[in-house]
């Protein structure tokens, strides 16, 4: 009786170790971040984005050295004009400095949105490679090298590159 528990022990000991190896197997990494960066998609979109960017930039400066050539242009008119009329130009400078930050805010706004929705099919389409090559390659798991401590498993870069035609 005593030797069937130990024979059992043993049993299960293996089969846990075993299953344990197997598992180990199943598990695979990449960067995402290094394979969407490296997407031609990628560059494509990153171009698309600075360039809208430098368009808003360029309206915002436009905007401010107007604003600032209005202030300074009423602050040496100041002296010539009545109490009412100096406040009525405070007021209308205040309410272009107001707008100038409104449109600041949506044009950021809209920057990111256009980001999302450029990025959005470059990422699904890295997803679905990475899908792709861990199906083909018996993979269960695959883990972000952005979040591992040790990465000693199959780096799947190089199968997913090839399977994006990269």
């Amino acid at each position: 009786m005593k030797n069937l528990k130990t024979l059992l022990f043993a049993a299960v000991l293996f089969i846990g170790a075993t299953g344990f190896t197997s598992a180990q197997g199943k598990i695979a990494h990449i960067n995402k971040q290094e394979l969407i960066k490296a997407m031609p998609e990628y560059a494509v979109a990153q171009a698309e984005i600075e360039k809208l960017s430098k368009t808003y930039e360029a309206e915002i400066q436009g905007s401010y050295k107007e604003l600032d050539a209005k202030y300074k242009q009423y602050n040496a008119e100041a002296e010539s004009k009545t109490e009412e009329e100096n406040i009525a130009r405070m007021q209308e400078v205040e309410g272009m400095k107001q707008s100038l930050g409104q449109y600041q805010q949506q044009a950021q706004k809209q920057l990111q949105e256009k980001e999302f929705n450029l990025l959005k099919p470059i990422v699904e389409k890295a997803d679905n490679a990475i899908k792709a090559v861990a199906k083909a390659q018996g993979f269960e798991y695959v883990v972000d090298e952005a979040m591992l401590i040790v990465a000693d498993g199959k780096n799947l870069m190089a199968d997913v590159k090839k399977q994006l035609g990269m």
